[in-house]
């Protein structure tokens, strides 16, 4: 189950990314269709089709590694132009939408911005949900991890590295890590509850965010059970994870409790590391 859940969190990752591609270039359909008018507006002849021309559009269905894993995981066929036209006429009417369209020369910025706007609007359709639903049913459980996911990809395109290749789970990854840090965390929730809890100063455990909570004593378990991994790649990966899944103010706190429980832990001897973790990146 849990080797499913991973997959699956990766499938939906892909057709969050290709479902939002759709739905733009659903933008040249409508050029094209005002275009074959007899007698177009002045609308008409104003419209142009940059969304589905936006370079980070075009950096996504230029990328063949993602095209390749679009089709191994069979994701093309569960996107329709029905619902790429819906999503489409629903940003449509939106002043974002037609604000990007007004200006004749936009930065990549702005590129950005019109599509991170754009599947904002797609995450508040209930036809993208029920689309993600359909396919997996998990959705509910993995939506924040996955938008996550997907804005941090929008934010770093246009590339031609292997974006999704971090979303991607490697065997190592899953089975041996994953299960393991899963494992250690489930079996040692109280006693990580109990080493946590003095480093939280002010704060009351019961009203630590659930993910915060989760994430710290997913650290806690990774620093002292996982002695090949540097103690500095455990702070910084879970204030980066903190960055994507969690609050706004989630990576100043995790960062801070974080840091405690590192000296803490350190000067009672309990911090042991072997072979790559002794390196400090």
């Amino acid at each position: 189950l849990y080797n499913q859940n991973i997959s699956g969190s990766f499938g939906q990752y892909l057709l969050n990314l290709l479902q939002l591609v759709r739905a733009a270039q659903y933008a040249q359909k409508i050029y094209d269709n005002k275009a074959s008018k007899l007698r177009p507006t002045q609308e008409d002849k104003d419209f142009t089709p940059k969304l589905s021309t936006n370079p980070l559009i075009i950096s996504i269905l230029e990328h063949k590694g993602l095209q390749t894993m679009l089709k191994i995981h069979k994701i093309q066929e569960r996107i329709s132009e029905d619902n790429s036209r819906i999503l489409y006429n629903d940003f449509a009417k939106t002043d974002t939408y037609k604000d990007y369209l007004a200006k004749p020369d936009n930065s990549l910025t702005e590129h950005r911005q019109a599509l991170l706007e754009f599947y904002k609007t797609c995450l508040s359709n209930d036809t993208f949900n029920d689309i993600m639903e359909d396919n997996f049913i998990s959705w509910v459980d993995d939506k924040s991890l996955v938008v996550g996911a997907i804005k941090k990809t929008i934010k770093s395109l246009p590339t031609s590295a292997d974006f999704f290749s971090e979303f991607q789970p490697s065997d190592e990854t899953v089975k041996e890590f994953g299960e393991e840090l899963l494992k250690a965390v489930f079996e040692n929730d109280e006693e990580c509850r109990e080493i946590i809890e003095p480093t939280l100063k002010n704060w009351d455990a019961d009203r630590v965010a659930i993910i915060d909570m989760i994430l710290l004593k997913m650290a806690l378990c990774e620093l002292l059970m996982f002695p090949t991994i540097p103690t500095k790649v455990t702070l910084n990966e879970f204030v980066e994870i903190s960055k994507l899944y969690s609050t706004p103010k989630s990576k100043d706190f995790i960062n801070g409790i974080l840091d405690r429980l590192l000296k803490m832990l350190e000067k009672d001897g309990k911090i042991v590391k072997t072979g790559r973790g002794l390196i400090e990146e």
